[in-house]
């Protein structure tokens, strides 16, 4: 079984970026529960943890398209270091401005929109990072797995650990802390042993190499439904972790070692998502376990939003972090396995808008409800909205029956990964001769 949930780990180039990713991811945590933290306790404001998460996002949603088209240009490798090194430089000068006691919310605010746009680069160029590391398309959708199951090792003990030294030490250690976390991950990359890839000559601009990865993504089907879905589950859904704090606060009256179990709780629910996906030696049913965790993420979102104890909290945020990562990743592994590597980046940018991109517009959109209507309530019209869209998704699934063969049989994907996706379609796959 270990062997099966961590064979991508085989690969020394994915074993080094594992290891040093994890670390940093760790530190990468406790700065977003810090930051989170911090804003609440200077306002006392829902609306303005809603623009402070507006600014830190909206670079993605504006430049990750355009950094797609720079992904697929440039080398990935390169993009990846220069992105950890400005992260680390960004987290520094936090912990300057915290412990020299001049920080203020317009910092918070600048260094967000910053950092968000490093993340326009780091996230397409680490998620087309992933099949440079592993080599071989049949380990795609472990080491995809894997990766998630990394956000979520971190996702589980960074906000425990962060909630813990906030109230010992105050928010400053934990963006120093990360600020260190990122050595890990810099000398692991420049540790990596990677085959020179002859990268083709472009001669068209940004804009018609953003069109045609436009017209590439959306212009087939199954893409588009998936990334439809996955937006509208992160315009709606993940404002359940903005308004975190308020929660926290204000329905369980607690403080941060409660907010820091909160979060801790959905990263236990979403490190399940992953076991149980790595655990899987083929992608088999992919199609119908998209909407299904779509819709345990749903109406576990309901659930939370009629929650007034903590033991409830953490139960249930268990099953939201489960339903949206087995969603999540099993998103990003079809998408992974049937793209050209020439145009990767392009559609994992396209990936990461849906997955983050869309995720300021929800910050605010959370953060007004909740001043008018309730943290409350804001959560259950959200849930109800993604259960919405996936049964939309469902009813669409006979769609994806016609369309995924024909893409498997011209990019001659390995066997096993073909007949998984194919089964999930509910298709056979021709003996081979």
């Amino acid at each position: 079984m270990l062997k099966t949930i961590f064979r991508a780990l085989n690969y020394r180039n994915y074993r080094l970026f594992f290891f040093g990713q994890g670390i940093s991811l760790i530190g990468t945590w406790m700065q977003q529960i810090a930051m989170s933290w911090l804003v609440y306790r200077l306002t006392g404001s829902a609306l303005i943890l809603g623009i402070v998460g507006f600014a830190s996002q909206i670079p993605a949603f504006i430049f990750t398209p355009f950094a797609g088209v720079l992904v697929d240009r440039w080398d990935r490798h390169t993009i990846l270091l220069l992105a950890q090194i400005l992260s680390m430089i960004q987290a520094f000068m936090l912990a300057i401005l915290i412990f020299t006691h001049t920080i203020a919310v317009w910092h918070i605010i600048v260094m967000g929109i910053f950092l968000g746009a490093i993340n326009s680069f780091d996230i397409p160029a680490r998620q087309s990072f992933v099949i440079d590391m592993v080599e071989k398309k049949e380990a795609l959708g472990n080491a995809i797995a894997l990766n998630s199951m990394m956000f979520n090792l971190a996702r589980l003990i960074g906000p425990s650990i962060a909630g813990i030294l906030i109230a010992l030490a105050g928010e400053g250690i934990c963006f120093l802390l990360n600020g260190i976390s990122f050595l890990a991950v810099i000398a692991c990359l420049l540790a990596m042993k990677l085959k020179v890839k002859e990268k083709t000559v472009h001669h068209k601009n940004i804009l018609h190499g953003l069109r045609e990865g436009f017209n590439y993504t959306f212009g087939f089907a199954p893409i588009r439904l998936i990334l439809m879905l996955l937006g509208v589950s992160s315009l709606l859904g993940t404002s359940y972790a903005v308004l975190m704090p308020v929660f926290a606060k204000d329905v369980l009256h607690g403080g941060p070692k409660t907010l820091g179990f909160l979060m801790a709780a959905a990263g236990a629910g979403a490190l399940i998502g992953t076991l149980y996906l790595a655990s899987r030696k083929v992608i088999l049913r992919l199609s119908n376990i998209i909407p299904v965790a779509s819709v345990i993420f749903s109406i576990g979102i309901i659930a939370f939003s009629f929650s007034k104890t903590l033991i409830a909290s953490v139960i249930i945020l268990v099953i939201i972090g489960f339903g949206f990562m087995v969603q999540m990743a099993s998103s990003n592994t079809v998408l992974q396995t049937i793209v050209d590597d020439d145009k990767r980046g392009r559609v994992m940018s396209f990936y990461s808008l849906a997955f983050m991109g869309m995720t300021p517009v929800g910050s605010l959109i959370a953060g007004y409800l909740a001043n008018k209507i309730g943290t409350p309530n804001t959560l259950m019209i959200s849930g109800m909205c993604c259960t919405l869209a996936s049964l939309v998704f469902a009813a669409k699934i006979p769609i994806l029956k016609n369309m995924v063969h024909p893409i498997y049989e011209r990019m001659g994907v390995a066997p096993e990964i073909a007949k998984g996706i194919n089964a999930a379609a509910g298709l056979t796959v021709p003996p081979e001769d």
